[in-house]
């Protein structure tokens, strides 16, 4: 249990489904959590398995499907460079030079983090904030998946730091 926090649920999951308002067009889509505020409630976040669509097989084109997952909003998929990012995931064809619909590639964060880890991040706002954007495809795409977590009881430091921390790195 990370310092300065007290569990108040079990574990639960949280489904999410995000799908492009268009054909390789940037989505996002925000899942509320429906913390309280006012009792500095949190949410732990253990592990997030997120999986995209598979993208069009399209003869001599590259296409994909990249899908990320954030404790803030963004204006592009994310990385787990950023700070806020939990989890991305990436479904790829490589076709470029072939006649055929290319050879497929999937990328992904853990979608369990190692035994060694506590928790992969704190949501302290919220809602949680999910990302999908298609290349090169001819259909509309998506991705769904999973955020696995506890609430927990932040104290009044803990919590304003923990909002603070999050709310200026968006």
């Amino acid at each position: 249990m990370p310092t300065g926090l007290k569990a108040s649920s079990s574990t639960v999951a949280i489904g999410f489904s995000v799908p492009e308002s268009a054909a390789n067009t940037f989505t996002q889509g925000s899942v509320d959590l429906n913390l309280s505020p006012l009792d500095r409630e949190v949410f732990v976040v253990l592990a997030v398995n997120i999986d995209p669509e598979s993208p069009d097989g399209v003869a001599a084109t590259n296409t994909a499907v990249n899908c990320s997952l954030t404790t803030t909003s963004q204006t592009a998929i994310s990385t787990l460079a950023n700070s806020n990012c939990l989890a991305v995931a990436n479904e790829r064809i490589r076709a470029k030079g072939f006649v055929d619909a290319g050879v497929g590639f999937t990328t992904q964060s853990l979608e369990t983090p190692p035994a060694t880890l506590e928790y992969i991040g704190i949501i302290a706002t919220n809602d949680f904030f999910v990302q999908v954007q298609g290349v090169n495809n001819t259909l509309q795409k998506g991705c769904s998946g999973k955020l696995y977590g506890y609430r927990a009881i932040a104290s009044a430091d803990i919590y304003a730091a923990l909002v603070q921390s999050e709310v200026l790195s968006a």
